[in-house]
């Protein structure tokens, strides 16, 4: 063989060598591509169920905290409304206590009538046979047993029978002193309920009528006066009525 030959033998040899390492390569290649490929595909699908198990976790705790929120925020509007209402109640309560204190003052600074359900009867000044001098005060006529008050408050100064002192013409009595230095007399009582003394309040009961003494029948002999003792009365009517309270 010649020098040619053989080198040209060789060159063919070198060169299938080559092709035959490229070609492996290659394959080995498209081969590793694929594997690649299918393991990337796979890993994708794989993942695909935890992203989604995420997602829906995600939206579970959003809707957790809103149902917190919602909660939170009904229980602090219901104690919102508890505070509104417990501050209602105690206004209304203080109100309340202020009407009954405006009321109990008003009471205390009137003037009232000593019986319910009277008719008038003998007036004031009235001259008869039944009066030593005249008629000292005004008869206001009610059945045996009517509550008889207080027509303001004041001390009690006299009390019990023979007129509390003025005399047995007016049977049992009461005299009350007043803040104004005033008194008022109530006689022919039934039934004495308080004691000299005793400090009683407007529209307080202090006994019930009758008809003791020098009576022609069960009512009350009412009085006003500029002292404590018999002699000194005034027109009542007149006097009530300068007060608020007309009999």
């Amino acid at each position: 063989m010649s020098k040619h030959t053989a080198f040209r033998n060789a060159g063919t040899t070198l060169l299938r060598s080559r092709a035959a390492v490229v070609a492996a390569g290659l394959g080995a290649s498209l081969a590793l591509g694929t594997g690649v490929a299918l393991a990337a595909e796979t890993t994708s699908q794989a993942q695909l169920p935890a992203f989604a198990s995420v997602a829906a976790l995600d939206d579970a705790l959003h809707a957790q905290a809103e149902t917190q929120l919602k909660a939170a925020a009904k229980e602090a509007k219901a104690k919102a409304d508890e505070a509104r209402a417990k501050q209602d109640a105690e206004k209304r309560a203080a109100d309340a206590r202020q009407q009954a204190e405006a009321s109990r003052k008003k009471r205390a600074d009137a003037w009232i009538a000593p019986v319910d359900g009277y008719q008038i009867g003998q007036p004031f000044g009235i001259a008869g046979n039944m009066w030593a001098s005249k008629h000292s005060g005004q008869d206001l006529v009610v059945g045996t047993g009517t509550s008889v008050k207080a027509v303001h408050g004041g001390t009690v100064v006299k009390a019990g029978p023979n007129g509390g002192g003025d005399g047995p013409a007016y049977g049992n009595a009461i005299v009350i002193k007043h803040d104004d230095n005033t008194y008022s007399q109530y006689a022919h009582l039934s039934q004495v309920k308080v004691s000299i003394g005793q400090t009683v309040t407007t529209g307080q009961e202090i006994g019930l009528s009758g008809s003791t003494g020098n009576s022609s029948g069960p009512h009350l002999h009412f009085e006003i006066r500029t002292t404590p003792d018999y002699g000194s009365g005034i027109e009542p009517r007149a006097f009530l009525s300068a007060h608020g309270e007309n009999l």
